[in-house]
């Protein structure tokens, strides 16, 4: 017998007939001895649904209240999911986030998560019956329903697995698995049977949709092994779970792009020690993120410094942005919003030497300028024009052989 958490998204409670196929699926999961858990977000477009009412009350709606408003999607699906369960001859009970004591901070729509209370599931689980749980919502100290911001049912899911040390957390979604790159855009991509919870982590974040960051570090903090599947077929989906030494014999695990990037350029600010030390500092006041960091000397002591925002903060960044320039000398900014960031992940980097190079090289061989370069141990990007996205994609991805069979390389 094992404890298992299955979390369900909205494209797979998207409809009665789809929550009636989780119910089937959580239920044969039981039969087979296991204890189930199920996390389920709102029906697909429900969220959005609800968010929208909000503004059409008001136009900047108050945070507290758009949590409260948001976290129904959830409610109603776990109670339906429970009832489909009851309907296939099953037991059932729905939970919410303030019952199962999901504590938060009070950072509303996009609270993170304190402490988790599991003594309703373990009791919900002994009384034999599964616990269907709303996903994406909890609750803060002085009792108000917070949301975890999108993407938040990931979270959940993985964070009550490791609070009830399940052995393992099933995320079920529309696609099969976790994908060497983007299939819709490169054709050749492989599923991959197994992947470390930091290459996930680094594709998490530079643009791969299939798991929220959040959960993802969660997972490799506790240590709880994600199986990433399709809620429509019952192939294997990929496994996310502590490096071995067979993940690190392929050199690239996977290609990400991301294009919520914007690029800044700072035309001709004073070279001088603690000007650059100065800008960023500032930039971080505002709590502005920023990326792939270039400066380059140029004549008469002055220097260009070129960096990369989110596109969601861009529009306010640029008055400030512009402010900050003109104090520290700078001939203008340029602002570019029609850039990508592109980017391999693989452990065998670390062992492997001239990975960048062959990156660039196949890039070049394309005629795609790369604007800028951040690296990490495991994980290099590159900024193109946006027209090149699929391009770069590809031959990334089958240049360093992903295309074909695990451990190959070019």
């Amino acid at each position: 017998m094992a404890l298992i958490v299955q979390k369900y998204g909205g494209t797979s409670v998207g409809s009665i007939e789809r929550i009636r196929n989780v119910a089937r699926r959580c239920l044969a999961a039981q039969r087979e001895g296991n204890d189930v858990v199920v996390i389920v977000s709102a029906m697909s477009g429900e969220t959005n649904r609800l968010l929208g009412l909000a503004h059409s009350v008001t136009p900047i709606p108050d945070a507290r209240e758009m949590d409260a408003i948001a976290a129904t999607g959830e409610q109603v699906c776990a109670a339906l999911t429970a009832l489909a369960i009851h309907n296939e001859g099953g037991r059932a009970r729905s939970l919410l986030g303030h019952q199962i004591k999901v504590v938060t901070d009070d950072a509303f729509t996009k609270a993170r998560i304190k402490t988790i209370d599991g003594s309703k599931i373990f009791a919900t689980l002994k009384n034999g019956e599964i616990a269907v749980v709303a996903g994406f919502q909890g609750v803060d100290r002085d009792g108000n329903i917070t949301t975890l911001g999108r993407g938040g049912s990931d979270t959940s899911a993985v964070a009550i697995a490791a609070a009830i040390k399940a052995d393992a957390c099933e995320i079920y979604t529309d696609v099969d698995g976790v994908y060497t790159t983007d299939p819709t855009i490169c054709p050749s991509a492989r599923k991959i049977d197994k992947i470390s919870f930091e290459e996930m982590l680094e594709l998490a974040s530079l643009g791969a949709k299939v798991l929220q960051i959040r959960s993802v570090e969660i997972a490799m903090k506790y240590e709880v092994p994600v199986h990433v599947r399709s809620a429509f077929s019952d192939v294997p989906g990929t496994w996310v779970t502590n490096e071995d030494s067979s993940l690190e014999e392929v050199v690239v695990a996977g290609v990400a792009y991301e294009k919520n990037d914007a690029r800044v350029h700072i035309v001709g600010i004073d070279d001088r020690p603690g000007v650059v030390a100065d800008l960023f500092g500032q930039i971080a006041e505002k709590n502005i993120s920023v990326d792939m960091i270039i400066q380059s000397a140029t004549t008469e002591s002055r220097a260009n410094v070129t960096f990369t925002v989110p596109k969601t903060d861009l529009a306010r960044a640029k008055p400030f942005l512009e402010e900050i320039g003109k104090a520290l000398g700078a001939r203008e900014v340029r602002y570019d919003e029609d850039v990508v960031k592109v980017s391999i992940v693989g452990l065998g980097m670390r062992s492997h030497a001239g990975v960048a190079a062959k990156a660039f090289r196949f890039l070049a061989n394309e005629g795609i300028n790369i604007q800028a370069i951040s690296t990490s141990e495991i994980k290099i990007s590159c900024l193109i024009a946006a027209k090149y996205t699929e391009l770069a994609v590809r031959a990334l991805h089958d240049g360093f052989g992903l295309h074909r069979a695990k451990g190959c390389t070019p």
